[in-house]
């Protein structure tokens, strides 16, 4: 039976498999393998019928050498300490890679969002935004959006932070509405960069995008506008999925006219647009020249990895592949874009977005897909080149990037006091 690890256990491997290849000084390595700060706090919520109800919540801080911490918030009944601290060491190294001035964070509340009213939503987010105002502010934490939190969430946050600070601060977080100091090109970021990065591999690989094919697994937000963005580039979508299932069409699908993704069965691709019907491991197995898994973690794995049949994997979930899985791709010779490269976009932006709101001057959607595209080609660019150099995988390379520049930051800053 294989051994199985914790979020966290995991990501301190990868992080030591890395840094083992790197020769990364000792010191260094052990500063790096731990949060270095994590506040827990007891959210207690006014329900509507006058009872209080608690929830356990979290916010971790994994690194700030390079800048404040940076990273998302999400309420589902399986946060837990340990995935928020997996959490805010990815993002650690997804905000390094991408050469953004920002370190790792990452925060949760054990909640079933489900279970509460609009008015319990709000008490419950303002509420744990009060409890860890200690730690949080646009010069030492930014949170985001995540799993089942949104724009609306991000204004309550900014809202209550502007009303215990006593003036308006809108870079105290990202993701916010337009209204209210959000960026144009910030929703459909992540799966833009998903896109930008395929089509550079494209390139490298001397592949034409006109005509190249396409799968694509999971059509939400991200796998959404990666698949729009792609056609639009000529490329022919010749597979998308769904949490209801999949479809398949030689002669290509036009994303775009299934604009109401799933939310039911009916608005399931399978039934919005013309093609055969095919489980999820067909579609994985679909001989194509991209494939982006766009969908859940841990949906590429040593099982179904041999029957892949393409030349170029973007990964716009997080973790979708094992590292089992990953392994199989390097020895096909399939080049394999590492989630924390290929979707940075959201990030990106964020990071695009917290600028505009320091200087309270904002740009339009151009130029933030322009610069967009400046810093997912760059860092896509350096990732490839040090792989062919060390003769190492992508994801490897991406790590050895991100590990090194936080290493340096961390050496030239020194320890305090």
């Amino acid at each position: 039976m294989a051994e199985e690890y914790s979020a966290f256990d995991q990501a301190q491997r990868e992080f030591d498999k890395v840094a083992d290849m790197m020769e990364l000084d000792p010191s260094f390595r052990a500063v790096l393998r731990e949060p270095s700060r994590a506040l827990l706090v007891n959210v207690p919520v006014r329900m509507d019928d006058g009872s209080i109800k608690t929830y356990p919540g979290y916010r971790v801080q994994h690194n700030t050498a390079c800048g404040p911490a940076k990273g998302g918030v999400r309420y589902a009944l399986d946060v837990n300490l340990d995935e928020v601290k997996a959490l805010s060491m990815w993002m650690t190294w997804k905000c390094s890679l991408a050469g953004i001035p920002y370190g790792g964070g990452k925060g949760g509340i054990e909640v079933d969002v489900h279970d509460l009213s609009n008015m319990e939503l709000e008490r419950l987010s303002r509420r744990y935004f009060s409890e860890i105002q200690a730690i949080i502010g646009p010069n030492k934490d930014i949170p985001a959006p995540d799993m089942n939190t949104d724009g609306q969430v991000m204004a309550w946050f900014m809202d209550s932070y502007s009303m215990n600070t006593g003036h308006t601060t809108l870079g105290v977080v990202t993701g916010k509405p337009l209204s209210l100091g959000g960026s144009e090109g910030r929703h459909e970021a992540t799966g833009r960069g998903v896109a930008i990065s395929a089509l550079n591999a494209m390139k490298k690989k001397e592949i034409d995008p006109k005509g190249a094919t396409v799968v694509v697994q999971g059509f939400g937000n991200v796998g959404y506008w990666a698949a729009v963005i792609l056609h639009e580039a000529g490329c022919r979508i010749i597979g998308l999925s769904d949490y209801y299932g999949g479809i398949y069409n030689a002669d290509g699908l036009n994303p775009a006219d299934a604009k109401e993704r799933a939310m039911c069965e009916e608005d399931s691709v399978c039934n919005l647009l013309p093609g055969k019907k095919i489980s999820n491991d067909e579609l994985l197995a679909l001989e194509c020249d991209v494939l982006c898994p766009c969908a859940l973690q841990n949906q590429l794995t040593k099982e179904n990895a041999v029957n892949v049949k393409t030349k170029i994997i973007s990964e716009g979930a997080n973790g979708p592949t094992t590292l089992e899985a990953d392994q199989i791709f390097n020895d096909k010779g399939i080049l394999v874009i590492p989630d924390f490269l290929a979707n940075a976009g959201g990030v990106i932006v964020s990071y695009f977005e917290w600028v505009q709101g320091l200087q309270f001057f904002f740009w339009d959607e151009d130029e933030v897909n322009k610069k967009l595209a400046q810093l997912m080609n760059r860092n896509m660019d350096r990732v490839y080149d040090l792989a062919v150099e060390k003769k190492i995988s992508m994801r490897d390379a991406a790590y050895w990037f991100a590990i090194d520049r936080v290493a340096k930051a961390t050496k030239w800053r020194g320890i305090y006091p």
